[in-house]
C-alpha cells in the first residue's frame, strides 16, 4: 500500500472536466432508471470525459453509475456461433476517475461519525463496483459542526492510509466562507491540507462569490501568488491557497437549473403545465430549488436577452463559467495540469457538469473544447465556431447585458442551511450502521485478499 505522501498531487491526475451524476436522481428526472445513463457514461468516455462525481445522497446515482461503468468494464461477449469482426475491449479501472461523498443521508439528516463514514465508503465501493475511490468529499459540510468535519476527514485519511480504499480527501458545500474556514481549520489541526474543495453554485454568471474580487467586472486581474484582497480581507481563492488546498472544483454552473431557458417557476405549480407529465424535472426543481421568487424572475429575463442575441441561456452560462473558471482557478494556483502543445503543460480550473441527455453532454463538451481552443489547444474539425470568437461574444453579452439586468441579484446567495434547520439524525443514532451485509462482505473480501497474499509470499 503506497504511502499517501508518495502519491502524485491531485492536480497532476484529476481531469479538468468532470461529469456530475447528481442528475441521475429523482430531483432532476421522474425516473432515473429510465434515462439513458449507460449511453451518457459511454459517450462521455468516448469524448474524453473520464471523471465522474456522485454521492449516496443522490438517490440511485451511485448504483446507476456503477452499472454503467461495469457494463463497459465487463462487456458482454458475442453469443456462441457468431463471428464478430472485433470483441469489445474491457474498460480498465485505471482509465477513469471516481469521486463520491459521505456524511449526508437525507435532506436534513447527517452522520459524520467515523463509523458511518467508513460504512458509507464501503457501501459506495459496492455500489460503484470498484476496489477503491479516487476522491471522497465530506458532503455539505455546513450542516454539521467543525469538530464533526474534522473527525470525518481524519477517518477518510485513515481509510486512505490503512485500508487503501480512498486516494484523495476533500470537502464540499455551498457557503464559501464556511468552506474556507474549514480548510484552514483542518490544516491547523492536522498539519495536512485538503486535497480538494468542491464548491457548487458559487461561480455562475449570476453568482460569482467564489472568485470575487478576481472577476468582479468581467475582466480578470492576474495575481500569480493568489494573494488578492477582498473587501473583508483575503479573497476566498487566496484563503484556499493559503490553507494548502490543492484543487478547488466548480460545480452547478447552471445554478441547479436556474440559468436555463426554461428556468425555475416563481410560483411552483402543483403539477406540470403545458402538457408535461406530472413529476418531470420541471415541477420537481420548482419545489425544492432554494432560490427566492424574485431571483427566478430575474433569471428568466436573462433567457429572453440571450435568445434575442441568438444564444440559449444554457450555452451562455456553461461557456462563461467554464472559460472564466479555467483561467481564474489556474491564476490562483488551484487548477489542474493539462498538456499543451509546444509548452508542455498549463493549469486550468476544474468544472463539474451535470447532464440528463446525451445531447446535453455533447453540447457541454463542445463548449469545453472551445474553451481549450482559447488556451492554445487544437480543436476538432467542426468545433471552430465554438472557439475564441464565440467566447468573446459570450463574455460581451454577460458583461454588457446580463449583469446589468440582474442588478441587485448579481452575486446573491441563499442561506445554507436554511433558518430553523435541525439535524434529524439523533445523536444516539450517530455511528449506528445498518446490518445489511456491506461491512461483512468487505471484511470477508479483505480477509481473502490477505490470505491470498500470505500464500503467495510463502511460496
Amino acid at each position: 500500500m503506497a504511502d499517501h505522501a508518495t502519491r502524485p498531487p491531485l492536480h497532476t491526475v484529476l481531469p479538468p472536466l468532470v461529469l456530475g451524476t447528481a442528475t441521475f436522481n429523482t430531483q432532476y428526472v421522474s425516473n432515473p432508471h429510465s434515462m439513458p445513463y449507460r449511453g451518457i457514461v459511454a459517450r462521455a468516455l468516448s469524448l474524453g470525459v473520464n471523471a465522474f462525481d456522485t454521492s449516496p445522497y443522490y438517490g440511485p446515482s451511485e448504483i446507476l453509475l456503477g452499472d454503467a461503468l461495469d457494463a463497459l468494464a465487463r462487456p458482454a461477449l458475442p453469443s456462441t456461433g457468431s463471428s464478430p469482426t472485433s470483441i469489445p475491449v474491457p474498460l480498465p479501472r485505471s482509465s477513469f476517475f471516481l469521486i463520491t461523498k459521505a456524511g449526508r443521508i437525507a435532506i436534513s439528516e447527517f452522520d459524520y461519525s467515523p463509523a458511518w463514514v467508513r460504512y458509507s465508503v464501503l457501501r459506495s465501493l459496492q455500489r460503484l463496483r470498484t476496489p477503491y475511490l479516487d476522491l471522497v468529499y465530506m458532503h455539505d459540510v455546513e450542516f454539521v459542526s467543525p469538530p464533526e468535519v474534522l473527525a470525518a476527514v481524519r477517518e477518510l485519511r485513515r481509510l486512505r492510509d490503512e485500508e487503501g480504499i480512498v486516494r484523495y480527501v476533500g470537502i464540499s458545500g455551498f457557503p464559501v466562507a464556511t468552506l474556507c474556514g474549514l480548510a484552514e481549520m483542518i490544516l491547523a489541526e492536522t498539519g495536512e491540507p485538503l486535497d480538494a474543495v468542491l464548491s457548487y453554485g458559487n461561480f455562475t454568471l449570476q453568482n460569482r462569490t467564489l472568485a470575487l474580487p478576481w472577476v468582479d467586472d468581467g475582466r480578470q486581474e492576474a495575481d500569480g501568488e493568489g494573494e488578492k484582497e477582498g473587501r473583508g480581507g483575503l479573497s476566498p481563492l487566496a484563503r484556499f491557497k493559503k490553507a494548502g488546498v490543492d484543487v478547488v472544483l466548480n460545480a452547478s454552473i447552471l445554478g441547479m437549473g436556474l440559468l436555463t431557458s426554461r428556468g425555475i417557476p416563481a410560483d411552483p405549480p402543483a403539477t406540470d403545465e403545458g402538457g408535461d407529465e406530472p413529476g418531470t424535472k420541471f415541477s420537481l426543481l420548482a419545489h425544492w430549488h432554494p432560490s427566492p421568487q424574485e431571483l427566478r424572475v430575474a433569471c428568466k429575463r436573462l433567457a429572453d436577452i440571450s435568445a434575442a442575441a441568438g444564444l440559449r441561456l444554457e450555452s451562455v452560462a456553461i461557456r462563461w463559467a467554464m472559460a472564466e473558471w479555467a483561467r481564474v482557478a489556474a491564476t490562483a494556483g488551484l487548477g489542474v495540469d493539462i498538456a499543451t502543445p509546444g509548452t508542455g503543460s498549463r493549469k486550468v480550473g476544474v468544472t463539474v457538469c451535470g447532464v440528463t441527455t446525451i445531447s446535453e453532454l455533447e453540447e457541454t463538451v463542445t463548449e469545453w473544447r472551445g474553451v481549450l481552443s482559447g488556451l492554445g489547444q487544437t480543436v476538432s474539425r467542426g468545433d471552430e465556431l465554438y472557439g475564441p470568437a464565440r467566447q468573446e461574444k459570450v463574455l460581451s453579452l454577460v458583461r454588457n447585458e446580463l449583469w446589468p439586468e440582474l442588478r441587485a441579484w448579481l452575486d446573491h446567495v441563499w442561506d445554507s442551511p436554511q433558518p430553523g434547520y435541525v439535524n434529524t439524525r439523533r445523536e444516539t443514532d450517530r455511528g449506528t450502521v445498518p446490518d445489511d451485509g456491506v461491512v461483512t462482505a468487505y471484511e470477508r473480501s479483505k480477509q481473502g485478499r490477505q490470505t491470498a497474499q500470505l500464500t503467495a509470499e510463502s511460496r
